[in-house]
């Protein structure tokens, strides 16, 4: 029999069915790893409940880099099983888990006169990185100065020898994992954000239930998968817990992006890290930083120093005027959570962190956007009940064949749409095509979406998570109170704790 699945919209009767209901897993924390540990979870026919502190991919899982890559800076590292792994993962997204949201990127890599590569190095290494990779969808070369400045028309040339190209992938992180938190909730899981976990209950020694305020949910098994705030979860557990995590800031900023390139710019920084300059949604993605970060996870923000690393960084491949702070459109910042140990953020490696608690609960963060099913997969084969766990080969929502365009929406604002929701466009662009902001792709039929089909329950869930709104610097002060109307008409504040 198949189980009932709440309405996305239905915020009390998702609270209700929390309360009243008995889970085979908890799972804390909603970004794209803890999406996935549910989604695999309620496909094998556990009833599982799915709970965020803020929104769904609302903190690590949405300040990415936006990349679905092998790790091409992780070879000098000798990190060969992470790459190879990677790009299996890489060409399962791009081929059939979700094509729509995952999509192949050209990438160029110059190298320049006193820089950390020489050519034939570097051609050594995109061999060894495309050969790992099966050369499928892994196509790499060096090219001349004339390409490349085909490729990407504004590259500073001036020292710059020869240059690299391979293929890799990006996404848009929000989405992916907003894609997968509905792939859960269809499987049967229950899933509600901005519900934050306040205390964890044990009985026989083992973790029974877990309090969301005055909200009581009783489960059998937890997995803990809160990101940054994974020590905090486990102090519920455990008051004496040792912290296993250190945090790592990564600051990006979306530009003006004039013209047409044939790449994204790799930009080698030194030995150990790169800086990137993508194409991602009518932006220039520039990014990232990588430090120590030890204050509140909730307070990361961009400083200035932050904007300065970035802007210098790319300044190695890009001339001064595509990188005018006029043109800066948004900034955000995220973190990492990497093991603990000594030694630089930048060349620690990015396995995922994973810890048994004496009370039973299984916690995890960190590791590669790009390998998010493995990771949850092997957290969930640390529960007896899941100990044979195999990864879902099935395509997330939106992955099927795509519908004819409606007669009335223009070519451009079609591809955008069928870009973030797949073969649902359509259901989007029934409920409006009239444009949020005129100078942007995004539509208010997705706003009413967001709220109905992806519980959207605050302007930023809507601006930053479910539309491209805010990363391409539209999010006005009037698109915000237009939204903000839209939401209180739906009735969705006042239902929403804490808020």
């Amino acid at each position: 029999m198949q189980r009932e699945v709440a309405r996305p919209g239905d915020r009390a009767g998702t609270l209700e069915r929390l309360a009243s209901g008995s889970f085979d897993l908890l799972v804390i924390g909603a970004g794209i790893v803890g999406a996935r540990v549910a989604y695999e979870a309620a496909r094998s026919g556990a009833a599982v409940a799915l709970l965020d502190a803020g929104d769904f991919g609302g903190a690590t899982s949405s300040a990415s880099s936006k990349l679905v890559h092998g790790g091409l800076r992780y070879l000098p590292m000798g990190d060969v099983r992470l790459i190879r792994d990677s790009h299996l993962e890489r060409r399962a997204l791009l081929d059939r888990v979700a094509p729509h949201l995952v999509r192949p990127l050209a990438f160029l890599i110059p190298v320049y006169g006193g820089g950390p590569h020489r050519a034939i190095g570097l051609g050594a290494g995109l061999f060894t990185y495309s050969l790992l990779s099966g050369f499928r969808h892994s196509r790499a070369s060096i090219v001349g100065r004339e390409r490349a400045r085909r490729l990407v028309p504004p590259l500073r040339t001036d020292g710059m020898h020869a240059a690299g190209l391979y293929e890799d992938a990006q996404t848009h992180d929000s989405r992916l994992t907003l894609a997968t938190v509905t792939a859960a909730a269809r499987a049967g899981a229950v899933v509600a954000n901005h519900l934050r976990v306040t205390a964890l209950e044990t009985a026989g020694g083992r973790v029974v239930a877990a309090r969301a305020g005055d909200l009581l949910v009783r489960c059998r098994a937890v997995v803990n998968a809160a990101g940054p705030w994974v020590d905090e979860v486990r102090r519920l557990e455990d008051p004496t817990a040792q912290p296993v995590a250190r945090l790592s800031k990564g600051v990006h900023l979306t530009m003006r992006h004039d013209g047409h390139w044939g790449a994204a710019l790799t930009v080698p920084v030194d030995r150990g890290r790169v800086a990137f300059a993508v194409p991602w949604e009518g932006t220039l993605l520039l990014g990232t930083t990588d430090t120590e970060y030890e204050g509140d996870p909730a307070a990361a923000r961009p400083g200035p120093e932050d904007v300065d690393t970035v802007l210098r960084e790319a300044a190695i491949g890009l001339p001064a005027d595509v990188l005018a702070r006029d043109r800066i459109r948004y900034a955000f910042a995220g973190l990492r959570v990497l093991p603990r140990g000594r030694g630089d953020t930048a060349t620690t490696p990015r396995d995922e962190v994973v810890h048994v608690g004496p009370a039973g609960m299984v916690s995890v963060a960190g590791g590669k956007l790009t390998t998010h099913r493995r990771i949850a997969i092997g957290v969930l084969r640390r529960l007896d009940a899941f100990a044979r766990a195999t990864v879902s080969p099935d395509p997330l929502p939106g992955a099927g064949p795509l519908p004819p365009r409606p007669a009335d929406l223009e070519p451009a604002a079609w591809d955008h749409l069928t870009h973030l929701y797949g073969d649902e466009a359509a259901q989007v662009a029934a409920a409006g095509t009239e444009p949020v902001n005129p100078d942007g792709p995004d539509v208010w039929g997705q706003v009413h979406h967001a709220v109905e089909r992806e519980w959207a329950c605050t302007v930023e869930d809507v601006v930053r998570r479910r539309t491209t709104l805010a990363v391409r610097g539209l999010a006005t002060t009037e698109v915000r109170d237009a939204i903000t109307a839209t939401l209180s008409h739906q009735n969705v504040f006042h239902s929403v704790d804490g808020l």
